[in-house]
């Protein structure tokens, strides 16, 4: 039995929770009426009926339970709130603690303002049912299921004083990023970092199904959860004065843990091992406190508590009846006053300031963010002689900026990937950090340790969250992967475009540090790995986004890779993509000016190009691809040399776009000025040939670009072999080029026919000696006056 004055106190929880649930109603039901002072009516319940109620109890539960451990603790805590439908328990709880009011005036904390808060959810003109960007607290919208945790997780790294509760619904724990996030404890540091409360809410169904985790005996996820190396604490029941308690108990032993395991660590007296971290597992019916059956058929604790239990309010009689008995029975005339403000031994339970949860930093990261300490990029330029003078490996050159970054940003900055540091040539890293592992190490073991700032996890969406997480708590980092592999977190880099182009209009989220992918090991290097590893589509993706909030760039060398990535990683609310390729490739440009072509986004390299109006323009975009190019021009000029060729590099690739489209795009005249309004366009792109008419499908010249790029042919074979399979190497561009200017081909049959020839024997020498023919392999852009 509770002592005295907790009994009281839960009493009065008891009461909050009410008031959280009444809210929760009406905003899926009500328009009019919100206090219930008249008999219900048709009018005063919203036309469609949208939104979702199952989870929404549970969530609301053990939102009042972690503000009485924040009032009596004093910590900072930020609620994960992973259930995808759990919107209208979220916004009900902000509003209860002001939050809401303070933000959005119109939706005042008294009965004027609740009508508000009903008629908006789920309503024209008004907010969405999910805890979105809108909803102030919220950091996980929950619209695709299986991220809470591992932005939890995300979050609490490197703010030692955060407690994260994140709150994962069964169906969610179902998903695959969500099985792999468990293993978060493994990475997190008790001296430097937060602590996660995971919370496995069980209400046992999902949309029409059982849950599998739901399903699952006490033991059996005592068990899991143990060898995952948590310790569960169980709180389970259908009875409010028997649950209330429990969940009391379990929370103070939780933090009692969590604060005991964090002062061990901090004192420096922590064991080795790994501390076991408490986590609960919270079982309550969906749709607790609900109408247990409507129309004879089983609502409470089934699945048909889902989404809106009673669906026929407005036309149907005794719907009505069961809704207007449902909210009634919380009983708010005891919770609201006259003026439909919470009445004030209950606005006495919620934290204050920014301890409510609601109103967090933490949730609100842009308040937090302190501006990237970046070093000076020429300290890492490579002094380039003259164009192609000299080989690097541009990734390389960029990890010694990364290690400058790690030395100049010790709690700020953290580098995110799926085992590939290494393999993406950014190893200059380790010489100034390692990669963070709380697991066990032995003897032989290398670059591992527990205040190591790389993070690898074998799963991209483990990064993605992690990175999300941090940046939405006020960090910066950065995402460096396979290319073909970054697909996987396609759709999470859909959810996190949609935050930021929401977030971007509500003035009261401050700027967060823009999301940056640098994708190496890309389609045209991966011919060791073959097929499986060769797709260069995700730029594809990134490009359908709203214009304000994406940017792809290809730089083709390491000056203009440092250029890139140092500019990407100053800015905000953006998600940048870079792709760069890590090999020995030919180096084009000394930084002086990488810079002035970097800003420009693209240009004329007129040490490449002819004087004048050019007959021809050969254009490119990414490393390969400009390396071809420039082969191809070498040959022609050998050949042609009364043939006028333009060179034109793209490294900000949107910015192809017309001004109108996108904020990087290029005037008309400005396009025109480079690519002219009526010549011959050979354009050899990294990726797929269709991005390149869609970005330019507007200009004057359009109908005269002949696109070469990734044609989805590939396998295990040479560098150069991978270009001819999709005709993107030098003679099938001269080829192009001698094609599609006008007379060329008439008058030079010859030329044709001869690299064709060259064609075939690369095609011959590759299959006998496993390697390229010589001319390609020892080709360097000759030096010319």
């Amino acid at each position: 039995m509770p002592i005295p004055d907790m009994h009281e106190e839960l009493t009065l929880l008891d009461r909050y929770w009410r008031a959280a649930n009444y809210l929760s109603v009406g905003q899926i039901y009500l328009m009019d009426n919100p206090l219930l002072r008249q008999p219900l009516a048709p009018r005063h319940i919203k036309p469609r009926l949208l939104g979702h109620w199952g989870t929404t109890p549970g969530l609301n539960f053990i939102y009042a339970h972690l503000n009485r451990v924040i009032r009596q603790r004093d910590v900072d805590m930020l609620y994960v709130c992973g259930p995808g439908h759990g919107g209208p328990g979220m916004v009900a709880n902000s509003w209860l603690e002001g939050t809401y009011s303070e933000i959005y005036p119109d939706v005042s904390d008294d009965a004027t303002g609740m009508q508000r808060l009903f008629k908006q959810f789920s309503f024209p003109g008004g907010i969405p049912s999910h805890a979105a960007p809108e909803t102030p607290g919220s950091i996980n919208e929950g619209g695709e299921l299986g991220y809470s945790l591992s932005h939890a997780f995300g979050a609490v790294f490197d703010h030692p004083q955060l407690i994260a509760a994140c709150v994962i619904g069964d169906g969610e724990a179902e998903t695959g990023p969500l099985a792999a996030s468990w293993h978060g404890i493994k990475f997190l540091n008790p001296q430097r970092d937060g602590v996660v409360l995971p919370i496995l809410h069980l209400n046992g169904y999902k949309i029409a199904n059982p849950t599998l985790l739901g399903r699952s005996s006490d033991d059996d996820l005592r068990q899991l959860f143990s060898g995952y190396g948590y310790e569960p604490l169980f709180v389970c029941g259908d009875r409010p004065e028997e649950m209330h308690p429990r969940m009391a108990q379990a929370l103070d032993t939780a933090l009692d843990k969590i604060a005991h395991y964090q002062q061990q660590a901090r004192s420096g007296a922590a064991d080795a091992a790994i501390p076991r971290w408490p986590m609960i597992i919270l079982r309550s019916p969906k749709g607790w406190t609900g109408p247990k059956t409507v129309d004879g058929k089983k609502v409470e604790d089934f699945w048909r508590a889902h989404q809106v239990p009673v669906a026929a309010c407005r036309e149907d009689e005794a719907h009505r009846h069961i809704l207007e008995t449902w909210l009634r029975s919380y009983q708010p005339e005891t919770l609201f006053d006259d003026t439909g403000r919470l009445r004030a031994e209950l606005r006495a339970l919620a934290p204050q300031g920014d301890k409510r949860m609601s109103a967090s930093p933490y949730a609100n990261g842009g308040r937090l963010r302190r501006a990237l300490n970046t070093p000076d990029i020429s300290e890492f330029a490579l002094a380039v002689t003259a164009p192609g003078s000299q080989q690097g490996e541009a990734t390389k050159q960029f990890g010694y900026y990364l290690s400058a970054l790690f030395t100049r940003n010790r709690d700020n900055f953290r580098l995110f990937g799926p085992d590939e540091t290494a393999s993406n040539r950014l190893s200059p890293v380790f010489d100034v950090t390692s990669r963070t592992w709380m697991a066990e190490t032995r003897d032989d073991d290398e670059q591992l340790a527990r205040d190591g700032r790389v993070m690898e996890i074998l799963s991209e969406h483990q990064c993605q969250g992690w990175l999300e997480g941090y940046l939405l708590t006020g960090r910066h980092g950065l995402f460096n992967c396979y290319e073909a592999f970054i697909h996987i977190v396609d759709s999470m880099f859909n959810q996190h475009a949609k935050w930021l182009k929401v977030s971007r209009k509500l003035p009261w989220r401050q700027p967060i540090s823009s999301l940056n992918y640098l994708l190496s090991s890309h389609v045209w290097r991966q011919d060791h790995n073959g097929y499986s590893h060769q797709d260069p589509g995700f730029i594809d993706h990134v490009a359908n986004k709203k214009a304000d909030i994406v940017r792809i760039y290809l730089p083709p060398d390491a000056n203009t890779l440092l250029w890139t990535g140092d500019h990407c990683l100053r800015t905000w609310d953006r998600i940048n993509v870079i792709v760069a390729g890590k090999q020995p490739s030919p180096q084009w440009l000394d930084m002086a000016s990488a810079r002035a072509h970097c800003e420009a986004g693209m240009g004329i390299w007129h040490w490449a190009s002819s004087e004048g109006e050019p007959d021809v323009v050969m254009a490119c975009a990414g490393d390969v691809p400009t390396m071809e190019t420039l082969a191809a021009v070498d040959i022609l000029r050998t050949w042609l040399p009364a043939l006028r060729i333009r060179v034109v590099n793209v490294v900000d690739l949107l910015a192809l776009q017309p001004q109108a489209q996108h904020p990087h795009g290029k005037s008309d005249a400005e396009f025109d000025a480079l690519f002219t309004h009526d010549k011959p366009v050979i354009f050899a792109f990294h990726g797929y040939p269709s991005l390149i008419h869609r970005l330019t499908y507007a200009r004057r010249n359009h109908a005269s670009f002949h696109v070469h790029g990734f044609n989805e042919e590939g396998t295990t074979t040479t560098p150069f072999d991978m270009t001819v399979l999709n005709e993107l190497d030098r003679y099938h561009l001269a080829q192009s080029a001698i094609r599609h200017t006008p007379g060329l081909a008439e008058r030079h049959p010859a030329l044709l026919e001869d690299l064709q020839q060259r064609i075939a024997e690369h095609h011959r020498y590759v299959r006998e000696y496993g390697e390229d023919v010589p001319e390609v392999r020892d080709w360097k852009w000759p030096s010319r006056a």
